[in-house]
């Protein structure tokens, strides 16, 4: 396993920047960069022309001054909304900002319904020809992890739950997954099974100082967190 992938930095800005900047958006990763953060996490589905851009929901209107679903407007649509001043991102556009920045990047497959299988391949096609490999791709679709892991295989992956499910191990083996982004609220038994299985764990959404370090001594890899300006350079 290339070592960049199992180099999870302790503090992942959730969203790009988590509030340092508008979700999802590369103002975002530049505001992780200038405070130190080494790590991001951004959510990806496709646009009505199967173009991957940075959005959490399957509609427009919390993050940005339009209105529809994400798979029913075209990309041209998309980038003519605001998003804290700038044009929807696409993943491109997120790759290449955190080449540039230095960033570590989990790639969360975010599919609207009824798309999993496909974003994840298109998603998978595009990492494996475009992206360093510093990071991690995930998803809380099964479906959209195999899609991606089919036709990228020698990338990383993760599987998202708010719990570890009973049967994580085989689930594991299944997708040749190197870890498990869990709750922050799994519990002290799974976070432990996970660790002791030589896995890593990222835990969401922890914005506590003190929260966070509960988890990193019960053997957490990293957490997802809106607030990484609370933290110092050195501790990312």
């Amino acid at each position: 396993m290339p070592t960049p992938y199992a180099d999870y930095p302790r503090i992942i800005a959730h969203r790009c920047g988590g509030r340092l900047a508008a979700e999802n958006s590369l103002a975002g990763l530049e505001a992780a960069a200038r405070i130190g953060c080494h790590g991001v996490e951004f959510d990806v589905m496709l646009s009505a022309d199967g173009v991957p851009v940075l959005m959490h929901d399957e509609i427009v209107e919390r993050t940005t001054d339009g209105r529809g679903r994400v798979a029913d407007l075209t990309l041209a649509q998309l980038q003519r909304l605001n998003v804290g001043g700038e044009p929807v991102p696409t993943l491109v556009d997120a790759l290449v900002r955190c080449r540039a920045l230095g960033l570590w990047a989990n790639v969360e497959i975010k599919p609207s319904i009824g798309q999993e299988a496909v974003t994840g391949a298109v998603v998978g096609r595009m990492l494996a020809s475009l992206w360093n490999g510093c990071g991690v791709i995930s998803s809380f679709s099964p479906a959209a992890l195999a899609a991606a892991r089919g036709v990228a295989p020698a990338l990383a992956y993760a599987m998202l739950a708010d719990i570890l499910p009973t049967d994580w191990q085989q689930v594991t083996q299944r997708f040749g997954l190197i870890g498990w982004h869990l709750s922050a609220t799994a519990g002290p038994t799974a976070l432990a099974a996970v660790r002791d299985a030589g896995l890593r764990t990222a835990c969401y959404t922890v914005d506590e100082t003190d929260a966070a370090r509960r988890l990193f001594a019960q053997g957490v890899s990293a957490i997802f967190s809106d607030r990484p300006d609370r933290w110092s350079p050195g501790e990312m």
